[in-house]
């Protein structure tokens, strides 16, 4: 090797090529061999996180793609954490590896940094809070990425996704917000287990409120034999839940899977409407009686 980087280092003409071929065949090329050595490393750490958070994936994996389960978004959310992490300790160790292998005293850095990180505690309290409060997030499985949540009833929307110091949500116009972890006091979880979808119905006074019922249940019964995946149980009707100037309103409640109320109260509304119409059942609208006063007084 030192033969062939001498004849190089003669053929070539301006005097840094022949140095760095020089400097090449004395350390350069056990260095280069090092350096690659410890890419590798780092390649074969991200290999194994990469492999590792796919298997655990496959692993709760129910095979229904329409509904998302508890397990599979929690093994989205802690792949996406472990993905994130070991990105940042290979690029940092790869740093520092290449600074020793050229001849740099890594030993002082590593101490100062120690010295700058614990500064940076002390000025950073915001940051670290989010960190700690990220890492009790994950361990305590509030939420995971695809679950739909509401953060102190300011952010509502679909968790996309989550680091120790950020949580991304996607809110029903697309709209993107960025929730420091340190930040988030109150947590809503609307896609948890379960959801259910609230209908309330209002009829007129010359309804028969037994054969409102009655339609409503056999509705509800034919929704959940139409989508058993999205409703989980048949529609339960509550009663009259109160009563208002145009007539009395039905509450209904159904039990949907996670996330899937929305979708649930908008068909199952559909369905209202189209039952009531062939029964015969009115739903009212505002009126207003005028009375119209003459000329002599009276009133017409």
């Amino acid at each position: 090797m030192e033969r062939l980087t001498a004849m190089a280092a003669m053929l070539t003409g301006p005097e840094w090529v022949r140095g760095l071929l020089e400097w090449m065949g004395r350390t350069g090329w056990s260095r280069l061999g090092h350096l690659l050595l410890v890419a590798a490393a780092c390649v074969g750490l991200l290999l194994a996180v990469k492999l590792v958070t796919r298997a655990v994936r496959r692993a709760v994996d129910d095979g229904n793609d329409d509904v998302t389960s508890d397990s599979e978004r929690r093994a989205e959310t802690l792949g996406a954490v472990l993905t994130n992490a070991a990105r940042v300790l290979v690029v940092a160790f790869f740093l520092l590896m290449t600074l020793q292998e050229f001849g740099v005293n890594i030993g002082p850095l590593v101490a100062g940094a120690g010295v700058a990180g614990v500064a940076l505690g002390f000025g950073a309290q915001s940051l670290v809070k989010d960190v700690i409060s990220g890492f009790f997030l994950l361990m305590e499985n509030q939420f995971g990425v695809g679950d739909i949540i509401s953060v102190d009833e300011k952010h509502t929307g679909t968790v996309e996704r989550m680091t120790l110091r950020i949580t991304q949500l996607r809110d029903a116009e697309g709209r993107a917000h960025f929730v420091p972890n340190g930040s988030i006091l109150r947590v809503v979880v609307l896609s948890k287990d379960f959801a259910r979808a609230q209908v309330d119905v209002e009829v007129g006074y010359g309804t028969d409120p037994d054969q409102a019922f009655a339609v409503l249940g056999q509705l509800g019964q034919r929704l959940h034999r139409e989508l058993p995946e999205k409703v989980l149980e048949a529609l339960e009707v509550k009663g009259v839940e109160s009563l208002s100037p145009s007539g009395f309103i039905i509450r209904t409640l159904t039990k949907t899977a996670p996330g899937a109320q929305w979708d649930v109260a908008r068909e199952l509304r559909r369905r209202i409407l189209l039952a009531f119409r062939e029964a015969g059942i009115e739903i009212p609208y505002p009126q207003r009686v005028v009375h119209h006063r003459g000329e002599g007084g009276g009133e017409d």
